[in-house]
Formats: structure tokens, sequence, C-alpha cells
């Protein structure tokens, strides 16, 4: 009898447990039932360097509203030129099965919990976002501005009593009517570490008048950067270019993190004697067809992440290919990505990407050579090369073959020659 009472007990115990480790988590509040849409609908002013991704969330939405529709219409065109970027379902694509990767917008962006994400953005993407439904219910909008900058300078390495000092914006051009001015953003950190390596600071531009258009003027009443929608018209032949400044720096690697104790046992388990090695970094395999612009992205990488890349054991530095007399081939671009203008067979290879000065991932990357059928086979730069080894192979193989067939003959004419001098 006790020992059924106690065997009693353990199973309630157990069963409690269990429906305690299976309970529900507590249901998150709704963030869009607390913002409410703006009546009047204005725009948030955005402004990014060419090539980095952008983000573009959809602040506010009516609680019914289960899906968004997002809408792009250019700076200073007419309201009928507004195009939706998705389908009225909300959240789906259009079908760019037949848009190849290019400048085409449609074919660079997604969308990601109402979000709207914009890859490698360019000048030609600038203009008003909106996020409504498929009935032109509008919600929330973005007017951005994406500047591109044609040069980097490399500024010298200040001392650190002056770089409290170190200007984060100044002046470039002043009117009684507005100024013009650079806003740096702060150094990043340096994009490697234990070797030499380099910091990048971006300085976008700006303006700032008691003129602007008030639609457009959300977060700060007098100011607005250079391409945005909200600068009048007669302010256009302002516009100047962003800066983008590199120097280099060299820090010391901080210790990796100790492994988990459960990664210690599950080593020593299995016989290996230590787990504190370095943690290996993932390694991803791509391929891509040769004599075509190839862009390579950092798994993992984030807008506001600095990202450095190798090419084996070779630094790629951005300070060597800018000072390069001819355009380099390989470069690192001004979203950090790595780009083959044109990607030959010569660049396959082991490349390491670096987030935050640490190394995080190798990709092995193989480039083919590929003939298409928009390709014509006897223009292809192997294409000579290639016939002159095949026709090589068959004259051998035709020497051969009528060397076999002369041997052959011959040994039957001998044979029938003996054959008849015997009889």
């Amino acid at each position: 009898m006790l020992f059924s009472v106690i065997l009693t007990c353990l199973v309630g115990v157990f069963l409690r447990s269990v429906v305690w480790g299976f309970e529900a988590p507590e249901e998150k509040k709704d963030v869009f039932s607390s913002t409410a849409c703006p009546a009047f609908l204005t725009f948030t002013n955005a402004a990014f360097i060419s090539g980095a991704t952008v983000e573009l969330p959809c602040l506010c939405k009516p609680e019914e509203v289960q899906s968004v529709v997002w809408f792009f219409r250019k700076h200073w065109s007419s309201f009928d030129e507004t195009r939706a970027l998705t389908d009225n379902h909300g959240n789906k694509l259009l079908d760019t099965s037949q848009v190849l990767h290019s400048s085409d917008l449609r074919s660079r962006f997604s969308i990601r919990m109402f979000s709207l994400l914009i890859f490698r953005a360019g000048p030609e993407d600038s203009g008003l976002y909106i996020c409504g439904s498929a009935h032109k219910d509008f919600f929330y909008g973005y007017d951005l501005d994406i500047q591109e900058a044609s040069t980097l300078s490399f500024p010298p390495r200040v001392s650190e009593r002056r770089k409290r000092r170190h200007r984060s914006s100044f002046v470039v051009s002043s009117h009684p009517m507005y100024k013009v001015f650079i806003s740096f953003r702060p150094w990043s950190v340096c994009d490697r570490c234990g070797v030499p390596g380099e910091q990048v600071r971006v300085g976008l531009c700006y303006v700032h008048s008691r003129f602007l258009h008030v639609r457009y003027r959300v977060t700060n009443q007098t100011v607005a950067s250079c391409g945005s929608e909200g600068v009048p018209e007669s302010f256009s032949h302002i516009n100047q270019g962003p800066k983008i400044e590199i120097r280099s720096c060299n820090v010391t690697c901080p210790p990796e993190p100790p492994p988990p104790s459960k990664l210690i046992a599950l080593m020593e388990f299995l016989g290996y004697s230590s787990a504190s090695g370095p943690v290996p970094v993932p390694v991803f395999y791509l391929s891509h067809p040769a004599d075509s612009v190839f862009t390579l992205g950092c798994p993992g990488a984030r807008p506001n992440m600095v990202v450095a890349w190798d090419q084996g054991s070779k630094p790629i530095y951005r300070s060597v290919n800018a000072s390069s007399v001819f355009y380099p081939r390989i470069k690192v671009d001004t979203g950090h990505h790595l780009v083959f203008d044109p990607a030959k067979t010569q660049d396959s290879g082991v490349y390491y990407c670096w987030l935050q000065g640490r190394r995080a991932a190798q990709i092995r990357l193989l480039v083919y050579v590929h003939l298409g059928k928009d390709q014509i086979d006897w223009a292809h730069s192997n294409f000579p090369e290639s016939m002159r080894t095949l026709f090589t192979y068959y004259a051998v193989m035709t020497a051969v073959f009528c060397l076999m067939l002369m041997g052959k003959i011959g040994y039957e004419l001998i044979r029938d020659r003996l054959e008849a001098h015997n009889d």
C-alpha cells in the first residue's frame, strides 16, 4: 500500500513537470496596437551610402491588416507614377523569375515582418517608399536618399588628444537661404585584428534651411539630406557628393571566449585532450559563371557592421585598390561587398570575410566557363585552344586506327601467302 502511494506521488510530480515544461509561452503584445498611424501622410527622411543594405520598417498599420503592400515613386514625379512593389496578397514579390540580378529594383528587395529590405541600394533607388494595403490605404512613408561617393579620401592619422576635437561635420557651402554640410558618422572599429586593418567612416550630404517642405521634415524641422524631395527644386544645384574616409589601424585580437562545458565534456568523451583551440569558422561553397559581374556578401553582415575581405592569405585593402592607377577588377565597394568586375576562372579559390574585426566565414568560390544559349561558342576566348586540342586528339586517334588497320591487313596477307606456299 505504501509503495503504491509513493509511486502515485512520483507519477504526479513527473506529469506536473512535463506539463510545466510544455507550458505555452506568454503571448507578446502587438506593437502595432499601440502605435497609431498619422492622419496626414508624412515621409521620414533617410539617407544611406550607395551599396548599403537598406531596411525600411513599416512602423504602423491597422490591427485588422494582416499583410502590407509597399509602393514606390521616383522623386519629383507625379502621383500617377506610383507603382506597387508587391502583389495584392502582400508580402509576396512580383513575378521576378525573368528579372536577372541587375539594377532593377524588384530583383533586389525582400519583405520580412512588414519591413522592406533593399540589397545593394543605388542612386536609382532613391524615391518615396510607402507602406500601405492592397486597397491603396497608405500607413507610413519614407523619403529615401541614396548618395554615391565618387572618391575615397585618406586623412592622416590623428593623435588620441586630437581625436576629441576631430570634426564630425563641416560646412561645404553657405547661402542666406541654406547651408550645405557633410555630417560624418563615427569611425568604425578596425576591420581586422592581429594584422594591419582599416577603419571607415561615411559622411553624408545634408541641407540646413528654413524653406524645406513640411511634409518631408519629421525628425528635424530644418535639416534634410541633399537628395530629399523636401529640398526645393531651386536648390537642386547644391547637391554635394558624400565623403568616405579610410585610415589604417592595428589592434590586438581579444581572447577567444571559452567553449561551453558541455562541449569540453563531449570532446573529452570522444578522446580529444582539449577543446580550447580556435573555433573554426563556417564554410560556404559558391559557384558562378565567368566573364560576368559577381557580388559576394559576408554571411551574417548587417548594414552597421564593418566587413573586411581576404583572398586566401592576402588581405584586400580598400586603400590599395583606390590608389591604383588602373580600375581594380576585384574591389570592396562602399557597401562592404566584394565585387568581381568581371569574374575570371583564376578567381576561383578560398576567400575569408571579417565582421567587426573577427574572421567570420570561409567562402570557397568556383568560377567556371559558361557557354550558354546567349553566348556564341566560337567567340569565347578559350574556343581556339579547345578546338586545337580536340583536333589534335582526333588526328592522333585516326592515325592509331589507320596503323592498326594496316597492320591487320598486312598480317592477313602474310598468313595467306604462307598457307598458299605450304599447299
